[in-house]
């Protein structure tokens, strides 16, 4: 399991990097970081870039959008690696909150509260390190 999730690691993304959606992640990126998840705006951003997301989803596992029943195909490690990305994600936008976002993407992928609350479990449990980890730094 170590080993799968440091290859991910090392791999993740780097289609992004590349045609066809080097040019098309490029030019969304900033604008993405402006919008508002789930805002109309931001639907309309995912709307201009679809072929390259077609293309990046079909390419990457860690997206419910990569299998033909969503997450309930995906495994544990494809659902960590998604709870990674989309925590990185909020990150990087003005107003994000992972926690809102997954409440949000309950109704967009359509998983069950038991999922939901096995991320929402695991977020709380990384807090819980990060806190440790960061206590222990200083």
């Amino acid at each position: 399991v170590v080993m799968e999730l440091m290859q991910r690691g090392q791999q993740h993304d780097q289609a992004k990097l590349e045609p066809p959606e080097a040019d098309t992640f490029e030019a969304f990126t900033p604008k993405l970081r402006g919008a508002t998840y789930g805002s109309e705006e931001y639907k309309g951003f995912l709307r201009d870039m679809k072929p390259a997301l077609d293309h990046h989803y079909a390419t990457y596992r860690h997206h419910p959008e990569h299998h033909p029943n969503g997450i309930k195909d995906m495994n544990l490690i494809d659902l960590l690696e998604m709870l990674c990305d989309w925590k990185a994600s909020t990150m990087r936008m003005a107003d994000g909150d992972i926690r809102k976002s997954l409440e949000m993407n309950q109704q967009r992928f359509g998983y069950s509260d038991d999922i939901k609350r096995l991320l929402t479990n695991t977020l709380d449990w990384l807090d819980t390190q990060d806190t440790f980890h960061k206590a222990q730094e200083s």
